[in-house]
């Protein structure tokens, strides 16, 4: 799930160096943390959410083949 979000954000970004993906895993459900630089915030976004809400459902499909529960947040950087 962390290596599906990092390539797609990556591929996003004009800075993919910046790109951090952090995990958190409690039994069977797992939260992941996307950090991204400030200036690449609206293409991981989206316009009205689009892009971040379209990288949950790959995450959401990926998972269900696993038989865990997945979800997604955006981090703002400081």
């Amino acid at each position: 799930m962390k290596e599906l979000i990092s390539y797609i954000a990556t591929s996003l970004v004009d800075d993919p160096t910046q790109v951090r993906v952090m995990e958190n895993r409690r039994g069977s459900a797992v939260n992941l943390i996307l950090k991204v630089a400030k200036s690449d915030m609206g293409r991981v976004i989206g316009k009205s959410g689009r892009v971040a809400n379209a990288m949950r459902i790959l995450l959401r499909v990926a998972a269900a083949r696993e038989g865990i529960r997945v979800t997604m947040d955006v981090e703002e950087p400081r």
